[in-house]
């Protein structure tokens, strides 16, 4: 069932309403929720893949590790840890409380809006619902509209598992989420873009409501000149290729000696081959360019840098495909490190020191992750248990575990 656009006017206050009664509070109703939630993802494995295959040709692995797994997860830990996150947090009190016992209650804030991004369009809606959910807010989700497979599939099984007086998923494009953010939520929960993420906190501000803005940026990868090279390939062409690098941690460049820029060159190809095969475009493991504006910004990166494309290169715009593509001696004025790149082109710059490494990276806005590469490191694998956020221009707030949505009320009880 795809949520008309007339709906969106009803749902907001609807969601309040049940607040304001209670209805996610209890919690049992939260586990219960969370459980069904979990039914979602488990019960509908294979369609959800298919959606997954359609949208960005990503195969089944590829939809079980950044997707579907991650859900599970989440749903489990916080039914599991539930009553430990929520009970109150005793503190600490000076001489003049002696009398008095004081404590942070957990209370949920209220509705929330999530919208989420195309890179991941079942994840980055549903990871941050769990947190809704678990801290007993009510929630719209507006998943991304360009993979509208998954997007049509998740709004259609949303309203069979999740109770429809406390979540609503709504399927649409930037009218309605133009329209929703018109709205007072409590929270709003927003993976994407920076260019958006403004619009989204400008539109938050009118309200002053508080929101988590997970943003991305150029993540790099300092490699030191005594790292094991086979090993660094791999984790690089891995976290690279994942998704065809529209990941918002993936390693965005790679900040080397020219010793290191060399010995990696040998690696790469045989990386690519092992786990892709002589052509990577034949391969049913890789995936796809979103739409055809998204491949045309990549391409056009390609054609103005400065730096030497040295493997891959390869193209194809009526199948959204681009090869893992590297380029070495890359300036470190030139446009591949201007922009968050978010595909499968990987820049080498070349430096000195680890000292210039660190230096060149100061410079620039914080990205959402940095990989100092030793010999026991990996890339993008998230924990979920441990807070995820950025610093700003990569995002405001973290997302997983305990901390998602929950307002700290102190309190002193008298005794």
């Amino acid at each position: 069932m795809t949520t008309k656009y007339t709906d969106v006017n009803e749902f907001p206050q609807e969601l309040r309403n049940s607040f304001k009664q209670n209805l996610t509070k209890p919690l049992n109703y939260r586990k219960k929720q969370l459980e069904q939630l979990y039914n979602l993802i488990d019960e509908n494995e294979d369609e959800i893949c298919d959606a997954l295959y359609k949208d960005l040709h990503k195969n089944k692995i590829e939809s079980l590790l950044g997707e579907i797994d991650m859900i599970r997860q989440e749903c489990l830990d916080s039914i599991n840890q539930l009553d430990e996150w929520t009970s109150p947090e005793y503190v600490k009190v000076s001489l003049a409380h002696k009398l008095n016992r004081c404590h942070i209650r957990k209370d949920p804030v209220g509705t929330v809006l999530i919208i989420g991004a195309w890179n991941y369009p079942i994840t980055l809606v549903l990871c941050p619902l769990v947190g809704a959910i678990a801290a007993g807010c009510t929630a719209i989700i507006k998943p991304s509209e360009l993979p509208m497979n998954s997007a049509t599939l998740l709004c259609k099984l949303f309203p069979k598992y999740l109770d429809q007086r406390s979540y609503r998923c709504i399927n649409g494009g930037s009218k309605e989420m133009t329209e929703l953010l018109t709205y007072k939520f409590n929270h709003i929960f927003f993976t994407g873009s920076g260019v958006v993420g403004k619009i989204i906190m400008s539109a938050a501000c009118k309200h002053l409501t508080p929101v988590t803005l997970e943003l991305g940026g150029k993540s790099p990868a300092i490699l030191d000149d005594n790292i094991n090279i086979t090993v660094t390939a791999k984790r690089l062409i891995w976290s690279k290729s994942f998704n065809a690098g529209q990941t918002c941690v993936a390693p965005d460049y790679v900040l080397c000696t020219k010793k290191i820029q060399e010995a990696l060159l040998l690696e790469f190809p045989k990386v690519i081959e092992n786990q892709f095969g002589k052509d990577v475009q034949k391969s049913s493991d890789y995936a796809r360019i979103i739409n055809q504006r998204h491949f045309d910004r990549l391409t056009n990166l390609l054609d103005q840098t400065k730096g030497n494309v040295v493997i891959g290169g390869k193209t194809d715009r009526d199948n959204l495909f681009i090869d893992p593509t590297i380029v070495t001696n890359v300036p470190k004025d030139d446009k591949l490190m201007e922009d968050e790149i978010f595909g499968p082109i990987l820049p080498i710059v070349v430096v000195e020191s680890i000292d210039e490494a660190i230096e060149y990276i100061n410079e620039k806005d914080t990205p959402l992750s940095l990989y100092p590469f030793s010999n026991n490191n990996d890339t993008i694998k998230q924990m979920p248990n441990l807070p995820f956020g950025g610093t700003g221009a990569s995002g405001i707030g973290a997302y997983h575990g305990r901390e998602d949505h929950v307002t700290r009320i102190a309190t002193i009880i008298s005794t």
